[in-house]
């Protein structure tokens, strides 16, 4: 079941997004009439489609996520993961070649 509320009234009442995902409904969130957001727990089924996959990942490129916290939350090993961001062609590791250069000529 789907329901629909404005941005405004979460301004006004943020817990209608906490009381529908308790209640494993989608939220269809909109602005001036607009849809803009659906909000649903992350246990929904929908997301064991791809869309969870596919936020995680995200959250994995951006920082917000480790590698081991990427693998927790996709249920998978370390390896399967490091496959899956090879496949998908995302940097396991973030770091800058200059930055590592000037630091091992700093020890030599």
């Amino acid at each position: 079941q789907m329901k629909s509320v404005g941005i405004k009234e979460i301004k006004t009442n943020p817990g209608i997004i906490s009381k529908t995902i308790e209640d494993h409904q989608y939220l269809l969130i909109s602005k001036r009439g607009k849809p803009i957001a659906v909000a649903t727990s992350l246990d929904d089924e929908v997301f064991d489609m791809g869309l969870k996959k596919w936020i995680l990942l995200q959250a994995f490129k951006n920082g917000s996520l480790s590698l081991g916290q990427l693998s927790k939350a996709l249920n998978q090993s370390y390896s399967k993961t490091l496959k899956l961001l090879e496949l998908l062609k995302i940097p396991a590791l973030d770091y800058d070649l200059e930055d590592e250069l000037d630091t091992i000529n700093g020890l030599l």
